[in-house]
């Protein structure tokens, strides 16, 4: 089976379903022990993630029983619950026993790019990330992010992901991709709008395809941005590729380097 958090909370099953506890404590449980697959989490910090750092005085009981009634979840999946989740002091161990889990083959498929990308094999480093990019189904554990330690927890898996595009989009630039990665990059900047490394990448993405003009609109949005929600120009790196792409600096071309493009 295959437990994924890169979305909402989901158990792919061997029948291609994917069910998950009804109950939110229990769903919020599984969650936060898959995230830390493999570690000892302590009670105490599952309290603080459970309750929001506002536990009952009966919290040491009820998490023992949502404990229990998890590892009962586990078995009535066919799964061995009690040596998944393992009592190890100071707290809990997940134990996936050779079941997978969509955030440990997404940190694996980073570790191969970054080894195919160190060995010049560029073509297949941006495979692989998209690869790692498409496990992903949604926000990190999407349903859960009203809880304050599942929307940091989120925010941090998020910032993964992101990063993840950004290794792609540079690649794809380097490789002479521009046109095929436009809209993934636009499809970013609608979640991260204030992102300027984000616009960098889709200014020299269009006027490499001729489009000199968007490029230079995209100059204008996330100025607008910047100034209409946090008061700011946008910084030293934005402008002078702003000021590249007017004077259609020999820089920009297919062979340049973009980390060259702006220092």
């Amino acid at each position: 089976m295959k437990f994924l958090i890169l979305g909402p909370l989901e158990i792919e099953t061997q029948d291609g379903r994917q069910v998950a506890p009804r109950a939110l404590k229990l769903r919020s449980l599984l969650a936060y022990l898959c995230a830390h697959s493999g570690e000892v989490v302590s009670t105490a910090r599952l309290t603080e993630a459970l309750w929001s750092g506002a536990p009952p005085r009966t919290a040491p009981t009820a998490l023992y029983v949502y404990v229990s009634k998890l590892r009962q979840y586990l078995h009535s999946l066919g799964l061995d619950g009690t040596a998944m989740i393992s009592t190890q002091p100071p707290g809990y161990r997940f134990n996936l026993a050779g079941h997978d889990l969509d955030l440990r083959e997404f940190e694996s498929l980073l570790s191969k790019a970054e080894e195919l990308k160190s060995l010049n094999c560029d073509e297949k480093a941006s495979e692989v990330l998209n690869s790692a990019i498409s496990l992903w189904r949604g926000r990190a554990v999407e349903d859960l992010r009203t809880i304050p330690a599942f929307d940091t927890l989120g925010q941090c898996l998020d910032e993964r992901n992101a990063f993840t595009h950004i290794q792609r989009f540079e690649i794809e630039l380097e490789l002479g991709n521009h046109k095929g990665i436009i809209s993934d990059i636009y499809s970013l900047i609608a979640r991260n709008p204030t992102w300027e490394i984000l616009y960098e990448y889709l200014m020299v993405a269009l006027y490499r395809s001729g489009r000199t003009v968007e490029a230079l609109a995209a100059y204008g949005q996330i100025r607008k941005a910047l100034v209409q929600e946090l008061g700011v120009e946008p910084g030293p790196r934005v402008q002078r590729l702003h000021q590249a792409v007017l004077s259609h600096d020999p820089s920009l071309n297919r062979d340049a380097d973009l980390l060259r493009l702006v220092p």
